[in-house]
């Protein structure tokens, strides 16, 4: 099963464990990750589950569609280059061990 590493606020590292096809967002979410709010609960209308993803994983992603940009760009936290919506990255077995940095805020 593929892990994911989410670096938390405090600096701190959480490995998960989520099955393929399962959302980044509903990983940390069934985790109890603090960070990902996902008040929309994953339908891509929020952006409460903004992260970054660590720039070795970025070609691994499939591309943002136009909705996921346009929602990237009210984020609350800094947005960068490697700004996604987790519930818009389905994990799978290429994705093993992705590192996921939750931002300071989402609200």
């Amino acid at each position: 099963m593929p892990t994911i590493n989410y670096i938390l606020k405090d600096g701190s590292t959480r490995a998960v464990d989520a099955p393929a096809g399962l959302s980044v967002m509903e990983a940390a979410i069934r985790a109890n990750i603090r960070g990902i709010d996902a008040e929309c609960g994953g339908c891509c209308s929020c952006a409460t589950c903004h992260v970054y993803v660590d720039e070795a994983f970025l070609d691994r992603l499939p591309p943002a569609d136009d909705m996921e940009q346009e929602l990237l760009e009210g984020v609350t936290a800094e947005r960068r280059p490697t700004s996604r919506l987790s519930c818009q990255l389905p994990m799978s077995a290429e994705l093993d061990g992705i590192i996921i940095t939750v931002p300071a805020t989402q609200a």
